[in-house]
């Protein structure tokens, strides 16, 4: 250990002076001190500095403003809880967002769009004036730009198979918009290569079974 290091004696001092030395350290140190003046008055400025610590202290008076805001701070705070709801509120919801969640999808099952076929016939400038959707049983009619019918005349729509021969899949309901229900001839249709026309007839359909006026619009019929 080099004593004659600055900081090392300082720190020596100190330890001295507080009564942190070691009983075996204590002496050895004790005997330095002996032949050396220098030491002895760096532990005399410890014990010095340390004595100041038992002199007694001079009671102070605190503002009232003082112990006002540390009672502020330490006093128990009003906080604001929420009352806790009934346990059977919680059930109540959650069976009611179950409900509603069976609903959605019962909905969307008897509700959803099983079409097979679709057809979108067009005018003779090329413009779509119809849409049709094959269902199991019966055609589902969408009007996309379909002029007004005259009195007494009406829309009858046909099934065009390879032999060309037509076949009456029904009247297209006033302004274009509903169903058409299929027989079973007309569904066996469904499933081979047709086309789609609708001609102006007389009112009610065409009195022979096949087209007697004009075909407006026609396309084919295509699988989903």
């Amino acid at each position: 250990m080099n004593i004659h290091n600055r900081r090392l004696r300082r720190a020596l001092a100190a330890d001295y002076a507080i009564g942190l030395m070691s009983v075996p350290a204590r002496r050895r140190f004790e005997q330095r001190l002996l032949d050396d003046t220098e030491l002895r008055n760096e532990v005399a400025k410890w014990q010095e500095s340390l004595a100041r610590l038992n002199e007694p202290l001079v009671a102070v008076p605190v503002p009232d403003r003082v112990w006002a805001a540390i009672n502020a701070r330490i006093e128990p705070q009003h906080l604001h809880v929420p009352a806790r709801r009934p346990s059977w509120n919680g059930l109540r919801i959650t069976a009611a967002i179950c409900l509603l969640l069976v609903a959605l999808t019962l909905g969307l099952f008897y509700h959803r769009d099983n079409a097979r076929y679709s057809a979108t016939l067009l005018d003779a400038s090329a413009q779509p004036a119809l849409h049709i959707k094959a269902h199991d049983n019966y055609l589902q009619v969408d009007p996309l730009t379909l002029p007004a019918v005259a009195p007494g005349r009406s829309l009858e729509l046909w099934a065009i198979p390879a032999d060309g021969k037509p076949l009456s899949m029904g009247m297209i309901p006033v302004g274009g918009q509903g169903r058409i229900g299929l027989n079973g001839e007309q569904q066996a249709l469904l499933g081979e290569p047709i086309a789609l026309a609708v001609s102006l007839e007389p009112e009610g359909g065409s009195p022979t079974g096949q087209p007697t006026g004009p075909v407006l619009y026609q396309g084919a019929l295509a699988a989903l």
